[in-house]
């Protein structure tokens, strides 16, 4: 407890200013690590991500000391948000197509972050997409429920058949660096797959 009323050293509201600059800084390195990475690859300079952000390439070392810890961060950061744009789509109880748009965005964040994930590979971080999916379990249950009771998917498709085989396309993608037209011809062909028959 602080003495004659003087607040304690560190715990005043100048720290709060601090610590939410550096989660500001945080937030901006990634974006910006995001977008150069996917328009000049992983190979793309630090200095280049510093630059993009509008931020010293000091402060991009305090946050990620390395390479591989950035394009980590970047991974992680993209599984975030992939989770908060499903949650999204679970909380629209109307929204009974959500689970072809979660399928197709999914698609999109594996292949615009191809070099990403290729990089770390080097390192020796495996980046599956059947790992992400597995986090995303429990809203894929749902909104696979959901399409069902609609009539917009088949009735008798299990959770563990969808999520194994959206993980085989997105990691093929990866894999094999697929053009955007033949990434949306095999979405198609899941979605005609999963359809009913009357819908196919």
């Amino acid at each position: 407890m602080a003495r004659s009323g003087v607040p304690p050293s560190g715990g005043g509201g100048g720290d709060k200013a601090v610590r939410a600059d550096a989660r500001r800084n945080r937030a901006s390195i990634l974006e910006a690590a995001e977008a150069v990475f996917a328009e000049q690859g992983a190979s793309a300079s630090t200095e280049a991500v510093a630059a993009h952000a509008g931020v010293a390439i000091g402060t991009v070392f305090r946050h990620f000391p390395t390479k591989p810890d950035l394009l980590q961060a970047v991974v992680m950061n993209l599984l975030d948000r992939l989770i908060t744009e499903v949650d999204a789509m679970v909380e629209n109880e109307g929204a009974v197509t959500a689970l072809f748009e979660f399928c197709t965005r999914v698609m999109a964040v594996s292949a615009r972050n191809r070099a990403v994930f290729a990089r770390l590979a080097e390192t020796g971080v495996r980046v599956r997409v059947g790992d992400a999916l597995t986090r995303l379990r429990p809203a894929i249950d749902v909104l696979l429920e959901r399409a069902q009771k609609a009539g917009t998917v088949r009735g008798d498709l299990l959770p563990t058949e969808l999520v194994a085989l959206l993980a085989a396309l997105c990691q093929e993608a990866l894999t094999d660096a697929w053009s955007e037209p033949f990434r949306q011809r095999m979405l198609t062909l899941l979605f005609d797959g999963i359809r009913p028959a009357a819908r196919r």
